[in-house]
């Protein structure tokens, strides 16, 4: 039997479907280490990036970092943490986290700058408060750049958490490592399409979310732009 049949009856097995070991276990550990990733880093990049999208302070500082955290191989960091703080869950999401921290927190403070000087200053000339200024005009406006930086973030370690397995811990690529083990190539292919499938889905929830926030954001800076009573002529250039 060709390796694409032999995969389709992998999928069709109910035993791959139940108990420990089954798609659905694997699928929320893979979901549960991606989160934990994900909020390590937002810990870290979301603060970070506000602070330099709003002041524009160690901006050349984060595009140095960013670009080395991106350079860094994540098997070689999970090995160096493997071997710094031993088997457990902690050495694949602190890798995860590091990977995740780059397009986070690049989405958020290139967001933050892309929102027009002259809606700011005309915010600064009204009294607003440097927090008030963060919070009711900046955020909002740039919605729609940060959900795509979370966007690209949440993918990438979707597609790499399979390194937790190397650990080993579970999620989807306990599949493709115990099958490549056994040289069991239709695990190996059927792991590698659910963990595909998976990170579809979870771009096209993006997808839905980045169009809401787009479609809010003028909406939302309009409102309060009449509370703060902005010039009229800052008004259009804000909602065109």
């Amino acid at each position: 039997m060709s390796i694409l049949s032999d995969t389709w009856q992998w999928f069709t097995d109910p035993a791959n479907w139940t108990g420990s070991t089954g798609v659905p276990i694997r699928l929320a550990e893979h979901l549960g280490y991606t989160a934990l990733a994900v909020g390590l880093a937002a810990i870290i990049a979301v603060p970070l990036g506000l602070y330099i999208g709003h002041t524009s302070r160690g901006r050349n500082i984060a595009v140095l970092l960013t670009g080395a955290l991106r350079a860094i191989p994540t098997l070689g960091l999970l090995t160096f943490l493997v071997l710094l703080l031993g088997i457990g869950l902690i050495p694949p999401i602190v890798a995860l986290a590091i990977l995740c921290i780059p397009p986070l927190l690049a989405g958020i403070y290139s967001s933050i700058e892309s929102v027009s000087r002259a809606v700011i200053d005309a915010s600064r000339a009204q009294g607003m408060t440097e927090s008030q200024i963060l919070t009711q005009v900046e955020l909002p406006l740039a919605s729609p750049l940060i959900v795509g930086g979370l966007r690209s973030a949440v993918l990438q370690v979707i597609a790499t958490a399979t390194v937790a397995a190397f650990v080993p811990l579970g999620g989807l690529g306990r599949y493709i490592i115990d099958g490549l083990a056994v040289r069991d190539l239709p695990r190996v292919l059927a792991g590698s399409i659910i963990v595909v499938a998976l990170a579809f889905i979870i771009d096209l929830l993006f997808a839905g979310l980045q169009a809401y926030a787009t479609s809010q954001a003028n909406p939302a800076a309009r409102t309060r732009s009449t509370q703060r009573s902005l010039d009229p002529e800052i008004d259009l250039e804000v909602h065109p």
